[in-house]
């Protein structure tokens, strides 16, 4: 018997290359928990397999939430596809799920993309009674993704814009260090976005001894701990990302060799894309003609 496919219930663009989508898949949403992800395939067996963090999950109508930047050919084509459209396959929940608990102060800080993350984890801290200071950032308005649902849940809320064009000009560590400079200091900080953000977030927190947790974007096949591709150091020992992660003390990664070993397929990346969209004008010059 043919497992069903997971029907797209609704889609919108949220920026320039950023989209988020309700997807249904009843089992993964009635046990997801903030921090975990899937492993998104959409078409058959010989499909890219990616990861994708749930960004939020609705049990009642048997949906979870995905939230993707379109930068390769399996997220540019999952960009393409439209509601009612089907998705092959979904598994997960699959990674470990956020700590979530009182701590006092958390400070949420996310860039980008890590957004999407960040924010199930941001609900569900201010639910627990945190007093929650976010920090969003983005290389422009324009591409400053979920400012309203952070400013529904946010005690505090800083936004940062690389040119200035909206919120402070200034990278999100600026304001993470006046806060991490404050009498009462935070006592717990989640960082997620590009990996050099993660890293100099990391290293503010560290100067003033304050947990840091992070959410590593490795590159990454099965999500089983089976393909050894989302490897890490972390405290000097190997780990993978999909099992023992995706979340990490900060203070302990090494970001540097995670940078390189996310380096690693940039060109054929960069090629897929290129053949992807070359197909995509052919196919349509064809139905024009």
């Amino acid at each position: 018997m043919l497992k069903e496919p997971h029907k797209i219930v609704s889609k919108k663009q949220l920026s320039e290359n950023v989209f988020t989508a309700w997807v249904r898949a009843p089992l993964i949403a009635e046990a997801a928990k903030p921090g975990q992800f899937v492993i998104v395939c959409l078409s058959n067996e010989y499909g890219e397999r990616i990861p994708l963090t749930i960004a939020g999950a609705d049990p009642e109508n048997g949906t979870i939430r995905l939230i993707w930047q379109r930068v390769g050919k399996t997220t540019a084509e999952l960009a393409d596809l439209k509601a009612e459209d089907k998705i092959m396959n979904i598994v997960g929940p699959l990674g470990n799920p956020t700590e979530i608990k009182n701590y006092g102060t958390a400070v949420c800080v996310g860039g980008g993309i890590g957004l999407a993350p960040l924010l199930p984890i941001t609900r569900a801290l201010k639910k627990t009674g945190n007093y929650i200071i976010s920090i969003i950032g983005a290389r422009t308005k324009e591409l400053l993704i979920l400012e309203n649902e952070f400013k529904d849940i946010s005690d505090e809320l800083n936004i940062t814009t690389d040119d200035g064009s909206y919120g402070q000009k200034a990278l999100v560590t600026e304001p993470l260090e006046e806060v991490c400079q404050r009498s009462n200091k935070p006592d717990q900080v989640f960082a997620i976005g590009p990996a050099v953000m993660m890293k100099f977030c990391c290293e503010v927190t560290k100067k003033y001894n304050i947990p840091t947790q992070v959410s590593l974007n490795t590159i990454m096949v099965d999500g089983t701990g089976m393909c050894g591709g989302c490897r890490i150091e972390y405290d000097g020992q190997p780990k993978f990302v999909c099992v023992d992660g995706p979340e990490f003390d900060g203070h302990k990664v090494n970001f540097e060799l995670m940078i390189k070993r996310l380096n690693a397929y940039k060109y054929q990346e960069k090629k897929a894309i290129e053949q992807y969209r070359n197909y995509k004008c052919k196919l349509e010059d064809k139905i024009e003609s």
